[in-house]
């Protein structure tokens, strides 16, 4: 869970409670003793007494409140705490500090939880925990609704269970709340991986729609985050996804034109292009891209596909017409560096190194390609 935060609770509780003794009723004195000695089964039972024989006791449903907190009743708790409220106001700080005490337990809770399942190697063990969290957490949402951390902390919960259209309602609130960044991105990011899996499955209507769902929330984010480079792949992605990438180079290309020192424009405007098949063009956009930032390893990363991508194309055409040529060869050339180099980033994937391995067989280098192949197996 990234930056979780604990919340420590520094209210003072029960002492508070009877701050301002007044003279009540037989069961509210009863109650008030009974809460003091931590004995909350009696002490729900004369209050219970006590709002039956006076339905208009805010001191009453306060209490029985307080008592269903303690117990963890929390939606018993909030039920008495919102008809105190409709009562009178006399308790309106008391359940103020209340809410956020108990809120604080169970997000607390919540995040224990979580970095214990996070921290254990045993499957089944991190599934009971994230499960518990998950639960935490949806107290604390019950208790104090309006907390954006909350539903942050659930919706990082239910992603890291792999539970993605779990945490979809929870991001829905995140962004709703405080239009957060998190919010947009990871829930962006569902919606083009169910795209992703659906296409993949030959549900290409469906697709569609977890793609659009990804490109409506992408853009509204974007409006706020112009230039985060999460956001813009993801979104340059779902309108490949969509079958609309005609519809995005155009907004894509003014960014650029805008701001042409813009690493993540260059970068998203030559994912495209590469999505059409404009090889020339990715080739410049990504070029500008590694220019500004010589470290940026996605762009580096998405060159050498690009000359790979480009080569494949042209050894197809050659064949198509007959023609015998080793020009796709120097494409291969070209993308072997960048390559060579993207194998080393710390995010290299086997699929990384299986692309190395096709070039190395291209360019006649069979040892290379087989250690390349050789690693991409033992990622996998």
């Amino acid at each position: 869970m990234k930056n979780s935060k604990l919340y420590m609770a520094a209210f003072l509780m029960l002492s508070m409670v009877f701050v301002g003794y007044q003279c009540g009723s037989t069961e509210i004195t009863s109650a008030r003793l009974y809460i003091q000695q931590k004995n909350w089964d009696k002490a729900l039972d004369v209050l219970q007494k006590e709002i039956t024989k006076n339905p208009k006791s805010d001191e009453g449903f306060y209490l029985m409140g307080y008592v269903n907190g303690e117990k963890g009743n929390f939606s018993e708790m909030v039920q008495n705490y919102d008809k105190s409220l409709t009562l009178s106001k006399n308790y309106e700080k008391n359940i103020q500090d209340s809410r956020k005490y108990f809120w604080a337990q169970s997000f607390n809770k919540g995040v224990g939880l979580y970095q214990r399942g996070v921290k254990t190697t045993n499957t089944d063990s991190a599934q009971i925990f994230f499960d518990k969290s998950i639960a935490e957490f949806k107290s604390a949402i019950m208790i104090e609704p309006d907390s954006s951390d909350t539903y942050k902390n659930l919706a990082f919960v239910y992603l890291s269970k792999g539970d993605n259209d779990a945490a979809i309602d929870p991001l829905k609130k995140l962004i709703e709340k405080e239009k957060a960044l998190d919010g947009y991105k990871f829930l962006g990011e569902i919606y083009y991986v169910n795209g992703t899996n659906l296409k993949n499955q030959g549900e290409d209507v469906k697709a569609k729609e977890e793609f659009n769902k990804a490109i409506n929330v992408l853009e509204e984010g974007l409006k706020l985050y112009p230039n985060n480079s999460e956001l813009l792949l993801t979104l340059s992605n779902a309108y490949i996804g969509a079958d609309r990438t005609n519809e995005a180079i155009e907004p894509f290309r003014k960014g650029v034109e805008s701001d042409p020192k813009n690493q993540y424009y260059r970068y998203n405007y030559g994912v495209l292009l590469l999505g059409i098949e404009d090889f020339a063009g990715a080739e410049e956009q990504f070029k500008e891209a590694i220019k500004i930032d010589p470290e940026y390893d996605n762009a580096i990363y998405n060159l050498g596909v690009t000359y790979l991508k480009w080569g494949t194309y042209l050894n197809k055409k050659a064949d198509e017409e007959g023609k015998v040529s080793d020009e796709y060869k120097t494409k291969y050339e070209l993308a072997l560096p960048y390559l060579e180099k993207a194998v080393q980033m710390k995010d290299a994937t086997a699929q990384t190194w299986e692309l190395l391995g096709r070039v190395y067989s291209v360019l006649g280098m069979q040892d290379d390609a087989a250690n390349a192949f050789k690693k991409a197996d033992e990622m996998r």
